[in-house]
């Protein structure tokens, strides 16, 4: 791998981290106002679980993707070794 492919790769990874980042920062600043509304408007039903859940998995595929499964990911580099090991 050259110099241009490997700098292109750490970028490319750079950018899915701080895209994970991103989304998390919004999850937390969002279920955190969506909380806060649900406090105040209706403190008799946790409404408010219910976006955070769903949106809770979301953001966990998200950082599977990321940070597991995606090219650079420590499961997806042992899951190629090991294929590379029964080729050879």
């Amino acid at each position: 791998m050259d110099r241009n492919e490997m700098e292109h790769l750490a970028r490319r990874r750079a950018k899915r981290k701080m895209g994970f980042i991103i989304h998390a920062t919004v999850f937390v600043l969002v279920n955190a106002l969506l909380f806060a509304i649900n406090r105040q408007v209706t403190p008799q039903y946790a409404w408010s679980f219910w976006p955070l859940g769903g949106w809770a998995i979301g953001l966990a595929i998200h950082g599977l993707v990321v940070y597991g499964f995606a090219s650079g990911g420590s499961i997806w580099r042992s899951l190629l070794a090991a294929e590379l090991r029964n080729l050879g």
